[in-house]
């Protein structure tokens, strides 16, 4: 049966007591050209930053102060092919856009230290708050519109361990162009190795059509009467004062199987895809629903984001820099939540993913030409389960975990690798599911998950 975790850290360390020891500005190894990096539509909306944590165990080859080293010429070099990085968000006074500068400005660089060890901050899985110590999102000696997009700190343990903490504009990348980059700084920290993937920057390809069609209804967009310039983030990521409890799920790869097989009873669509993600995003929409409210009439609609890269005409490179990720829907009525078949659930959730096509994600981009809006929705699954990220091979090892830097939201649940509990997951195949609710929510949300997830 799933599980969830409690007492995860410590609660008596709420502060790494960081110690900023160096801060400084990193730039292009060679020139590069100065420029305006167009943005998509699916870009213009995701001003915000992401902060995601590498954490390292010790390595005798490698010292702290020898891997940032490592990484500051690492990232020199490939802030030429990657030269947006080093770039400036700006709004185009014509055109009324947002678009990077690329002016060489630079990207920042902390190196750091904290007396603590990596065993003692607990487990690195939860969302431990003093994690946000291990991250630099603004660097103070910088006026405001001269802030780098990308912030790298590099913070070591007293037991040889570090972490490796990244701030980045999500208009840089996605969860796939991230990975990708990823693997390319790895690469360019050993000493004699090619860049993994070269990336592919000209985002034009995502450009609305001229004239813009919309040609399909859009209930998961909400349409906005603000400029789209203005310093927004869309409602799915508004984050309202209200008390809320957090816990994070397990399901193992039991679990999942179990979910897969349930899902093949009373005859799922025969166009339904059962796959890892469908069942488990089908599970926790039924679980979250049903646990807000007793309208059973009321409608609930679940947003999840779709890679659009192999469903465009032509696909798009899988080394495309930037955005390729749309929010596919599924919408359904609390009762047929409550008392459908799971494979009636996940069928929804397939549907919800197979709508999106190549003309239905033209008409979306289409659609933000004309609407300038946001996704919308009750709440948003973020999915950083199948990235890979702890998977990057670096010259001093693999990540002992990696995840992003969450703060507990209850219109979005976060996926992520249970990459702590490989011996009991079959390889790292489980998932971890992170839930913000109300305390009397999250009373009902764990009742809930225990119920479906038990056999019938």
């Amino acid at each position: 049966m799933g599980t969830f975790r409690q007492e995860p850290f410590d609660p008596s360390i709420q502060d790494l007591k960081i110690t900023l020891q160096d801060s400084t500005l990193l730039f292009p190894s060679h020139r590069t050209e100065n420029k305006s990096i167009f943005l998509s539509n699916i870009d213009q909306i995701l001003n915000f930053n992401v902060q995601t944590i590498h954490f390292f165990t010790a390595n005798p080859d490698f010292a702290p102060e020898v891997v940032a080293c490592r990484l500051k010429t690492a990232l020199e070099k490939l802030l030429v092919p990657y030269d947006f990085m080093a770039g400036r968000l700006k709004l185009n006074p014509e055109s009324r856009r947002l678009e990077v500068e690329c002016n060489s400005a630079g990207v920042g660089f902390v190196v750091a230290s904290t007396q603590f060890s990596l065993d003692e901050i607990g487990d690195l899985v939860y969302p431990n708050p003093a994690f946000r110590g291990l991250i630099v999102q603004s660097l103070d000696n910088l006026e405001v519109d001269n802030q780098p997009l990308c912030i790298f700190q590099v913070t070591s343990f007293n037991c040889g361990g570090f972490a490796m903490g990244i701030s980045t504009n999500h208009v840089l990348f996605d969860g796939i162009s991230f990975k990708n980059f990823l693997e390319n700084l790895a690469s360019q920290a050993f000493d004699d190795k090619p860049m993994a993937i070269v990336p592919f920057n000209d985002r034009r390809l995502l450009a609305a059509r001229s004239p813009p069609r919309i040609t399909f209804p859009h209930p998961e967009m909400l349409k906005l009467e603000i400029p789209i310039s203005e310093d927004l983030s869309p409602p799915v990521f508004d984050c309202q004062k209200e008390q809320l409890d957090f816990q994070i799920f397990n399901l193992n790869s039991d679990n999942i199987s179990y979910l897969k097989e349930k899902a093949k009873i009373s005859g799922p669509n025969e166009n339904t895809k059962i796959t890892s993600f469908n069942v488990v995003t089908a599970f926790i929409w039924r679980c979250k629903a049903l646990s807000s409210g007793n309208n059973s009439q009321r409608l609930s609609t679940m947003l999840f984001a779709v890679d659009i890269r192999s469903r465009l005409k032509p696909p798009l490179p899988f080394s495309y820099c930037g955005n390729a990720v749309l929010s596919a829907y599924a919408s359904s009525i609390c009762s047929k939540l409550e008392n459908e078949p799971f494979s009636r659930i996940v069928d929804m959730v397939s549907e919800g993913a197979g709508q999106m096509t190549d003309e239905y994600a033209r008409s979306i981009i289409d659609w933000g030409e004309i609407y300038k809006g946001f996704p919308n929705g009750e709440f948003m699954i973020s999915s950083w389960w199948k990235l890979g990220l702890s998977e990057v091979k670096y010259p001093w090892g693999k990540p002992r975990y990696s995840s992003p830097v969450v703060y507990t939201r209850k219109n979005i649940i976060l996926l992520f690798p249970d990459t702590n509990n490989r011996s009991n997951n079959k390889n790292g195949n489980g998932v971890n599911i992170l839930v913000a609710l109300p305390p009397k929510e999250m009373e009902k949300f764990q009742t809930l998950f225990h119920k479906f997830l038990a056999s019938d």
